[in-house]
This record gives structure tokens, sequence and C-alpha cells, in this order.
């Protein structure tokens, strides 16, 4: 069974005014995991993260990070949390290794040089330590706010849009250093804007709208019940109309030039292929190419969102 580390209960946000940023929120993130949080823009995803992170206040609802309250042990719980925000850091005139220092004191850890060190190097930004950070590229300082973030020792990292910006190169790498941490027990809770990438990266998806939690599962359940696979049967000659001897599929094909197209269920049992091709083969009905396609994560991520 898997253990929670991040609980929330019936947590809302409004703000003045009544805008209600979220609403009734119940969630759970399993210790060690990588959850990805997807929403279109406004849908809750930097008001939920500010507000776990203690950013944000919240009126209504409940949070335990690390089974602490975030209102009622708030330092032990924020200690458990490094959080890489949307924003670059500012502290511009400062070098690499002072930034990321500091920010191990301010959560009151002791100075450990060593474990800096081991940062830095796990990063890449060992050379650039005495750089100042107005010196290096939008990559690198993405780089620096992950270091900052974990020179803590969380046990929790929020990356808010990490890749925002970053070349594909760069990003590859990052999402390598991601696993490892991942690997090594840290639990990672992202939003992206990449859906490619938590397509790739986590192991359950939650997906936001308007305030509300809408889905939540394991990406390969989420993937295998609502994702839908699509047969293209590429005919040696373009058909105007359907041949009646496929009569009795005509609301499960569509013609597309020379292409049949056949779209089904990814849990489906039946035998409508086999009887679809085995129908062309008798008919003497001459194709070229069979291809098969499944959902990507983003086909299933808008049909989700579009039907809330």
């Amino acid at each position: 069974m898997n253990q929670s580390v991040i609980e929330i209960s019936k947590l809302n946000k409004i703000y003045e005014g009544g805008f209600r940023a979220l609403d009734d929120v119940n969630l759970n993130i399993n210790q060690g995991e990588i959850f990805a949080l997807l929403g279109p823009n406004g849908a809750g995803k930097t008001t939920l993260i500010s507000i776990i992170c203690g950013i944000n206040r919240f009126e209504h609802g409940e949070i335990k990070v690390g089974g602490f309250d975030i209102k009622k042990d708030y330092r032990k719980a924020r200690s458990q949390i490094g959080l890489v925000p949307q924003e670059l850091t500012r502290d511009a005139f400062e070098t690499v290794w002072n930034t990321v220092s500091f920010s191990r004191g301010l959560f009151g850890k002791k100075r450990d040089d060593a474990k800096i060190e081991k940062i830095l190097k796990d990063l890449s930004l060992w050379e650039k330590k005495d750089n100042k950070l107005m010196t290096l590229s939008g990559g690198m300082k993405r780089r620096v706010m992950i270091a900052k973030a974990l020179s803590h020792e969380p046990q929790i990292l929020f990356l808010d849009e990490p890749t925002a910006g970053v070349d594909v190169e760069l990003r590859k790498s990052m999402w390598n250093q991601v696993r490892q941490l991942r690997e090594s027990g840290v639990t990672i809770i992202l939003t992206t804007h990449y859906i490619e990438e938590a397509e790739e990266m986590a192991d359950r998806i939650g997906i936001i709208n308007q305030g509300k939690i809408i889905h939540t599962d394991r990406k390969s359940e989420l993937m295998s019940r609502l994702g839908q696979k699509e047969l293209t049967i590429t005919l040696e000659n373009t058909l105007e109309t359907l041949p009646s001897f496929l009569a009795p599929y005509k609301d499960l094909l569509k013609i597309e030039g020379e292409n049949l197209v056949y779209k089904f269920d990814s849990n489906n049992s039946d035998h409508s292929i086999e009887n679809i091709l085995k129908l062309i083969h008798q008919n003497n009905l001459g194709y070229v190419d069979l291809n098969t396609k499944q959902s990507s994560l983003e086909e299933i991520f808008v049909n989700l969102v579009s039907a809330s």
C-alpha cells in the first residue's frame, strides 16, 4: 500500500470579489512518486502549489505534509518541501555557491559544504559555482533554482513549469536528474505545459480545471481506460462510398481519401477489426498498409477538460 506524503482534504480558496480559485480539492500524493498536475492556464495549478508550500493562505480545508498540518506545524511541514517556482531567481549579483548555501541556511540547516558540492555536481553546476547568477544562461539559472530547492534536503520537490524556455537538450538532461532524485526517494510534483513530458515522466496524473480536480489516476491506467486506438487501412484506390459488404460497420468506419479509419476503445474485446479485414480480403478490396495509433495523453487531457 502506498504511503501518502501529501494529504489534501476539502481545500477551497476564494479571493476577494468571490473568485473561487480552488473548489473543494481532495488529493493524496504518494511517497516516492512523480505526480504531474495538468490543467489549462488559470485552472488553479500554481495556486494549489503555492498553498501547499505556505506561500498563499487558505481558509477552508486541511493539508498535511509528511503527517504535519501545514497550519499547526508550519515549520515542520515546510521543511520537507523544496520549491522550484516559475520565476527565475533575482539574486543576480550573488554567486551560485553563495545563493545555494544561503538557501540551506534559511531552513535552519547546519553548514555542509560537502552536501552543497554534491548538489552542484549532480546538477552540472560545479564549474559555475563562482559565477554570478547574472552571467548564466536561462537553462543554468533553472538548474540553480533546483539546487536551491534541494539545499535543505527536502523529501518533496515541487517543479512549477521547470523547463519553460529551456532548449530540448537541456530539458532532457534535467528530466534525467529528476528521475535520479525520484530514485533516491524524493517525491516529485510537477506542472508542465509540455504534456509529452508528463506522459514520459509521471507515475500518476492529476487533471485540474476551474479549481477542481477532475481526474487522478496512474498514467498507464489513464491511457488504457480513457484512450482510444485508431486503425487506418490504406487502400489501393480511393473510395467514394462505403462498399455494401462493409455496411454493417458503417457507424464504425470513416472514409478519408484512400484510407478507411476505424476508432475503438483501448479495451475493445470484440472482433470488429478481424471481421472488417476478413471482408476486405474476401471481396478483393486491395490495401497496401495497416497502421494503428493510440491516443496520446494530450488528446485524453483535451477531452477531459472539454467535458468538465
